[in-house]
């Protein structure tokens, strides 16, 4: 990883002296929120001895941490949602900045160990143990047992709990590192009692007076150490893109509009190698291999093939393909586009990874199912423009119902998991996920007109804008696609989408329910005191939000919708905004969801839905327990 993460700073400018420059600034302090409501103020460790200290680990390290526990190689769910949409160059600039914190650490809590337990950690720390292939400690993590840099942690000032937890993870399986994976390989051969006197040990240790990673560990300059662990190796950098013209040039471009690689490519994976779990309410379907390989891939494919899985929805071998790939609204892609994409994908470097088998509850899986749900809910269809309308109108239209796929999320499904066609883009809960998709045709939900016009082209491009912030899956979305389009067809989607959203078309047009009449609650001293206590820091006093970092909540259509499933969402489980061109360095909201209880988070929600002129109904601990449970499974 060497390597790369030498390319990233040379790119992208990063050094070390441009991250001791952010670590003085204070807005540096605001971007890591998230991080530090759990990791303590500064990144100086929790308070309840599980959250590890960040201030002043090696950066490689830490980076190697952000991106495993994004890519799913590190299993902790609340840091996982929140590191979802975050590119490999802000993990960086996160690593950087607490890596460049050198903060005094607290004394050590000494534990209960008796005196044959400490012996025998002390022995292992530092002599390991030969008779069973296991090194001391010392031996990577050097004598002072403070780590090295760049990707060596220290193993002294972190609570026991904190340790026994990491070295069960590597034994389990649950935690693992590039490879090959020492760690995991060291951590099989201790037994239970070893990692107890191990932890007990360390835990027990003061700091030396210099407690700063070291610059290199003498067993690598000795050879002692190999470099052929994955924590150590360097990757081979990856090859420069070919340069694209004509056909495949518009193909890129159009893969950026159907949001192709988000699904193609698998946490931590090759671009468009395939493997992504798109989870289901009847199982799980993972995402095929896109690339040129001739085995896996697209390699020994024609264009007609392609047009037949975009339009039909078939496989080149007549193979019937599941509906988690959209091409029941790719259908209306016309043939020079699906032949644009497809002269795209056979430029992409072949990468041999083979297709994973989908895993749904028989016999929803079988093709006699899959016939059976096609003869009901699909028939194979062609964008036809309306002759009446412009042709921004028509080009907004097609981009909405085909390769934008807008309907996907947007439109309430059935219980066969089927678009009900006749609520088309009414709004929907994302299956599984439990994010409510707004409505695009009421103006109180994600409706639009001319006057947002402006507004709502910022916040597709960069995520946010000075009235709204993207959070959620459309937080992917964003980052993988609406940020690539180009300003006309941005444009030409909301002349479109503007037009449903009239008054005299959004009755005709929209069979979802009408919006809830705005309540006037009674103020609730418990909801202002958690406010007070938790949110006011960024979102002001008066919920006037900071421009350009943090929503403003006050007249937020996104407060006040009478769905209260994404507010719910956001408070219990965090994220940051998209990374985007124009926003690349987005602002966290921390994860809530260990910290308030459903009663409290219903209360503040209340509170901020009945504050600073704010009408809304409130929020019951009923609901946010639903969210909860449904999450947690």
């Amino acid at each position: 990883m060497l390597i790369r993460i030498l390319l990233l700073w040379i790119v992208l400018g990063h050094n070390f002296s441009a991250a001791a420059d952010a670590a003085l600034d204070d807005r540096w302090a605001k971007r890591t929120k998230a991080c530090t409501h759990c990791h303590g103020a500064q990144g100086r460790a929790g308070p309840d001895g599980y959250y590890p200290r960040l201030a002043g680990k090696p950066v490689g390290y830490l980076y190697n941490q952000l991106r495993n526990i994004r890519d799913g190689k590190r299993h902790y769910s609340p840091m996982a949602t929140l590191l979802e949409p975050l590119t490999d160059a802000y993990l960086m600039d996160l690593a950087s900045y607490f890596s460049n914190l050198h903060l005094p650490y607290v004394a050590p809590i000494a534990p209960l160990a008796s005196g044959n337990e400490l012996a025998r950690g002390h022995a292992l720390v530092t002599q390991g143990d030969a008779s069973r292939n296991i090194p001391p400690c010392q031996q990577c993590h050097g004598n002072s047992l403070t780590g090295a840099a760049p990707f060596v942690p220290g193993l002294l000032g972190l609570p026991r709990d904190y340790l026994n937890a990491q070295l069960g993870g590597w034994r389990t399986g649950q935690r693992h590192a590039q490879a090959p994976d020492c760690m995991s390989l060291i951590a099989s051969r201790l037994n239970p009692q070893d990692i107890n006197a191990v932890t007990a040990w360390l835990a027990a240790q003061p700091l030396p007076n210099n407690s700063e990673p070291l610059t290199a560990l003498p067993a690598l300059a000795s050879g002692i150490i190999r470099m052929d662990c994955g924590s150590f190796t360097s990757a081979a950098p990856l090859p420069a893109p070919k340069a694209l013209t004509g056909l495949a040039r518009q193909g890129e471009y159009l893969t950026q509009i159907g949001n192709c690689q988000t699904c193609h490519t698998a946490p931590g994976g090759q671009p468009y190698a395939g493997g992504r779990a798109i989870e289901t309410p009847f199982g799980t379907a993972f995402s095929s291999n896109l690339t040129s390989d001739p085995t896996y891939g697209l390699g020994t494919w024609q264009a007609e093939d392609f047009w037949q899985a975009m339009h039909h929805g078939k496989s080149k071998d007549g193979r019937l393909l599941s509906p988690a790939f959209p091409y029941t609204e790719f259908t209306r892609v016309t043939r020079a586009d699906a032949d644009a994409l497809f002269a795209y994908f056979q430029t992409v470097p072949a990468q041999a990874v083979a297709n994973r088998p989908h895993e749904m509850r028989w016999p929803l899986g079988t093709q006699a199912a899959l016939w059976a749900w096609r003869t009901l809910f699909f028939q194979p269809e062609t964008f036809k423009p309306e002759p009446t309308q412009s042709a921004a109108w028509n080009r907004g239209a097609y981009l909405v119902h085909s390769l934008g796929h807008c309907a996907s999320c947007h439109t309430p499904r059935n219980a066969l998991g089927a678009s009900q066609n006749s609520k088309s883009l009414s709004g929907g809960m994302v299956a599984v996920q439990n994010w409510y998709a707004s409505s695009l045709l009421h103006t109180n939900e994600a409706g639009t007109d001319s006057a947002q016009t402006s507004q709502l082209l910022t916040l597709f491009k960069t995520g946010q804008s000075t009235q709204a912030t993207v959070s959620g899956p459309m937080a992917l979305v964003v980052q993988g696609s609406t940020q690539h389009w180009n300003d006309a067809d941005l444009h030409a989607m909301l002349v479109y989408l503007q037009t449903l959203s009239q008054p005299a078309q959004a009755a005709a047009v929209s069979t979802a329910p009408s919006p809830k009449q705005p309540v006037s609650l009674p103020p609730s001293t418990e909801g202002l005191a958690i406010y007070k206590m938790h949110c006011a820091t960024c979102h002001g006093n008066q919920g006037q939000g900071q421009p350009g970092d943090y929503p403003a909540l006050m007249a937020n259509r996104a407060v006040l919708m009478a769905d209260h499933t994404n507010l719910i969402q956001t408070v219990l489980h965090g994220g940051f905004s998209p990374v985007t061109s124009g926003h690349p360095q987005p602002f966290g909201m921390p994860p809530f969801v260990l910290t308030l209880t459903d009663h409290e988070i219903a209360q503040v929600l209340s509170h901020v839905r009945s504050a600073w002129g704010n009408q809304a109904d409130a929020v019951t601990a009923q609901e946010v327990s639903r969210l909860r449970d449904q999450r947690a499974h």
